[in-house]
């Protein structure tokens, strides 16, 4: 089955940034992300989740664990459970990227 983000689960978070589950389950989760021009999450950690950043347009910052590290398109960074981090878009444009969690870190957000 082809998977899109035009035809799987879309939500809205933060300040008016969006994510598309692509893949949904208590093993894997893929989300597809937007965040529109100076737009952040706030800082947090996963208690077990390990993700992956995988930058697919722009240019975003990622401060993790007390390092400011810039991401450009087809660049990623892995974040260990446990380690603080905050993804953010700095720039003057909108920025796309995937989110790879294993397993899923959904209620697994805890903030420092």
């Amino acid at each position: 089955m082809k998977i899109s983000k035009q035809c799987t689960e879309h939500y809205i978070w933060g300040d008016q940034c969006d994510g598309w589950h692509l893949v949904k389950n208590n093993d894997l989760s893929i989300i597809h992300e937007r965040m529109p021009a100076k737009t952040a999450e706030v800082n947090h950690y996963h208690h077990y989740a390990q993700q992956i950043f995988f930058m697919l347009s722009g240019t975003a910052t990622i401060d993790i664990d007390g390092k400011r590290i810039v991401l450009h398109k087809q660049e990623g960074l892995e974040v260990r459970h446990l380690t603080p981090h905050q993804m953010r878009n700095d720039s003057e444009e909108e920025v796309e990227f995937l989110v790879i969690s294993q397993p899923n870190s959904r209620g697994d957000r805890l903030q420092p």
